[in-house]
């Protein structure tokens, strides 16, 4: 009986010391594994240290180096702070906030405030001090609506809308001749008028056929209206003069304008293409009086005369603008 209990009591007590055998070997197995979790970590964490290192404030301070053997236990401890405080923190928010002595420091950054969701939007191309508030330009005062002059306003004070007409071909309006159909039911079929000698100075009288030199012109701008872009060509601009008959001088004879506006002889000049021998002032009064802009320059006015002209003597011709 007492070697029966006796090699119970040794396999008891060799079942226990293999018990504490295997527990201590499962407790340095789970050390070995919380060490390279340890490792990891402290790798992780030195990732981050070098993230978080570009975000802090830039210190003039210098770096001092350590001996070796005293950095190691050191950079553990710091790293381990620092994965405590990486994960305690809540992200960054951008921007960064840099202090004023950091190279990269922008003041125009540090006006966004932190609630970046309820802030008014600010222009960052304008300065904005730190002292005085933000404030949202509204809406300014609305500009009053300015009233286009009519350039064919009427004539002025003094002076009537009817005249007497000058010619047989003019209407008693100004700068208004009769229509062709009219003309001819009149029997009104050569149009004169005054010129004189630039070389001589003889003054004389040309008659222009109404029919043929209308129809030359007439046909003269059906063919190359396109192409005149609302400006009178050099032809008008330019006109070749007729030769005179007394001393024999080409391109010399040039017509007699009247000082009087009103009594301007439209249609002779329409006739023999000697508009452009008219003032810029004198066609402007033109256009001034048969509702045409009379505004630019004087190829352009020279331009709407001769259509108006033109429109006037057939208002179903091809003389619109």
């Amino acid at each position: 009986m007492k070697e029966e209990q006796e090699t119970n009591k040794k396999r008891k007590s060799n079942h226990q010391e293999y018990e504490v055998s295997k527990r201590l070997e499962e407790f340095n197995e789970e050390n070995e594994e919380d060490n390279d979790l340890l490792v990891l970590s402290l790798s992780h964490g030195s990732r981050k240290r070098k993230v978080t290192l570009l975000e802090e404030p830039f210190s003039p301070t210098p770096i001092t180096t350590l001996p070796q053997q005293q950095e190691q236990p050191q950079q553990i401890v710091s790293q381990s702070l620092i994965m405590q405080t990486l994960f305690s923190q809540s992200p960054p928010q951008f921007p960064l906030q840099l202090s004023a002595s950091h190279p990269l420091y922008n003041p125009l950054y540090n006006v966004v405030s932190e609630d970046s969701s309820s802030a008014p939007l600010v222009n960052l191309q304008e300065p904005v001090s730190s002292s005085s508030s933000l404030v949202v330009p509204g809406p300014g005062p609305s500009r009053p609506i300015r009233v286009r002059r009519n350039p064919t306003q009427a004539p002025r004070k003094g002076k009537s809308e009817t005249v007497t007409p000058p010619f047989p071909w003019a209407t008693n309006h100004r700068a208004t001749v009769h229509s062709f159909n009219y003309l001819l039911s009149k029997e009104i079929f050569t149009i004169t008028g005054d010129v004189q000698c630039k070389r001589c100075e003889r003054p004389d009288k040309i008659a222009y056929d109404l029919k043929e030199k209308f129809t030359e012109i007439g046909t003269f701008i059906a063919e190359n209206k396109n192409a005149m872009h609302d400006r009178a060509p050099p032809v008008w601009m330019n006109p070749v003069l007729p030769k005179c008959k007394f001393c024999d001088q080409e391109s010399s004879v040039k017509p007699l304008i009247s000082d009087k506006k009103k009594s301007i002889n439209w249609l002779f000049l329409l006739l023999g293409q000697m508009l452009g021998c008219c003032t810029l002032e004198q066609l402007k009064y033109f256009c001034k009086h048969t509702k045409n802009h009379r505004t630019g320059a004087k190829d352009r006015v020279l331009y709407l005369t001769y259509l108006g002209l033109c429109k006037q003597l057939d208002p179903n011709g091809p003389f619109n603008r």
